[in-house]
């Protein structure tokens, strides 16, 4: 082991960048991988080595293309409902370069802290520059002055109440045959790996779905996932880069040895592992697209599947922060015989609802909007694609004339394919004990503790309500 080099003093170099790239692994670096997911905490010698040379590149490629013209500023939606001055986007654009190079701004580090992931920025740019990660890289150069020690603690925080939540919320809704599905179930020589990400399995009605019919179409599959293959966006959105680094690589290299393909569900594991994590340059072995754009690509194979009609007049909820995600969706959609799809035309905004939380108002008036657009078309079921916005959004099926479902569903039911949504019809009780005593039998089987239980029901369950229910 050596010191590790202070980065190169290059014109337009980035000090606060390295300088917390620094302080991270503690000037020293190190090339093994740590077998295990997470290292004790309190280990400073962390392997960040490829990560801490990802950032710097990425980060001087940034300085060295971007002319703060202000395009991504202006394409952006974000700046307008925070409240930011946007009469001058190169302004703006030119503050997130300040933050990269250790010059603080308000401006720039609320754009920064409110970015969505829409994603418009990144084909606007005429300079080659990933805004979406440009901005990504400002929110950890403005955690650079916090102590390692506090921002790996908020990571582990935020990493522990995660995995609680998943495994509550899981254990209620399915035995342990069914869980054990996400765990063990691989074909031999698999075509695919199908990757879960975390936070789907508090909706596992929708990751069963999402196998169920990958077996009726006859695709050999590994399921991977769960918080022990983490992308590390937990640890990185706090600032932990060593960890994050770490977790991302280890399971990316787990992801490119399973299988030719992997297929993720989660978007924001898509942006983090591809976008966020992958190194500039480097071949990393991981061939990586979303679930949905992959089962619109065998729409061939998936279209005989289709045989009963659903005869139900459908809107979706969109996002388009994973490019061709909500073309795909529709065009499944609009492949089930006896479906009318009607376009809400809605904004479309982010990548995920729960990406909007810096920004509460704000999402409240697109729930409301997209609910209240859904009634004056006369939709009978108001379809998400995303589990993150299904949580949020499908208690509101008691107030409105339309269900709310998960896309995948009304695929399921033209296929013959059920699973029920237990997270809906226990959302909807909005009473913690009915909830507690409905699931009393799973809390028992599954051995869990009654006020963890009640912990996780109000936090991660009836807590996700951005738009009050109306009554």
């Amino acid at each position: 082991m050596k010191n590790s080099p202070d980065p190169p003093g290059l014109p337009g170099s980035s000090p606060n960048i390295a300088r917390a790239l620094k302080m991270e692994t503690g000037g020293v670096t190190r090339r093994s991988r740590s077998a295990g997911l997470l290292q004790p905490l309190e280990d400073p010698l962390v392997d960040a080595t490829a990560f801490d040379q990802t950032m710097r590149l990425r980060t001087e490629d940034i300085l060295a293309r971007c002319t703060s013209c202000g395009v991504c500023a202006e394409v952006c939606p974000m700046p307008a409902p925070a409240g930011l001055d946007t009469a001058s986007p190169q302004a703006l654009t030119a503050g997130i370069l300040g933050l990269l190079r250790g010059t603080p701004h308000a401006g720039a580090s609320r754009w920064a802290e409110v970015c969505s992931g829409t994603g418009h920025c990144i084909p606007a740019c005429p300079h080659g520059v990933n805004p979406r990660s440009m901005l990504a890289l400002a929110r950890v150069a403005t955690q650079a002055a916090i102590p390692l020690s506090d921002r790996r603690q908020t990571g582990f925080t935020r990493f522990g109440a995660m995995t609680k939540g998943v495994r509550v919320l899981s254990r209620l809704q399915l035995p342990p045959d069914m869980l054990a599905r996400f765990a063990d179930h691989q074909e031999p020589e698999p075509e695919v790996v199908f990757y879960t990400g975390c936070n789907v399995l508090k909706t596992p009605h929708i990751a069963l779905l999402a196998l169920d019919i990958m077996d009726a179409m006859g695709i050999r599959y590994q399921v991977m996932g769960g918080p022990s293959a983490c992308c590390g966006v937990l640890q990185f959105g706090a600032g932990d880069l060593p960890t994050a680094g770490r977790v991302a690589g280890r399971t990316i290299d787990r992801l490119a040895a399973a299988a030719p393909r992997a297929l993720s569900w989660c978007p924001t594991c898509q942006v983090q592992l591809t976008e966020v994590a992958a190194a500039p340059g480097r071949d990393s072995g991981l061939d990586m697209v979303p679930f949905v754009r992959f089962l619109a690509e065998h729409l061939d194979v998936l279209r005989p599947l289709l045989r009963r009609r659903v005869e139900k007049r459908v809107g979706l909820h969109e996002h388009p922060g994973n490019p061709g995600v909500p073309e795909a969706a529709k065009a499944i959609l609009c492949a089930i015989p006896g479906l009318d799809f009607v376009d809400l035309e809605q904004p479309r905004v982010g990548y995920m609802c729960n990406k909007l939380a810096p920004l509460p108002a704000f999402k409240q008036d697109l729930h409301r909007n997209q609910l209240q657009a859904a009634a004056a078309a006369g939709v009978t079921a108001l379809a998400g694609i995303y589990h993150a916005c299904h949580r949020e959004l499908c208690s509101h099926e008691r107030d409105w004339p339309f269900e709310v479902v998960n896309f995948l569903e009304l695929v399921g039911e033209s296929m013959d394919l059920h699973r029920p949504d237990l997270f809906k019809r226990l959302k909807i009780m909005q009473d913690v004990d009915a909830i507690l005593a409905d699931s009393a039998p799973a809390i028992v089987s599954s051995g869990l503790d009654i006020d963890e239980a009640r912990d996780v029901i109000l936090r991660d369950m009836l807590g996700e309500q951005p738009l009050p229910l109306r009554s």
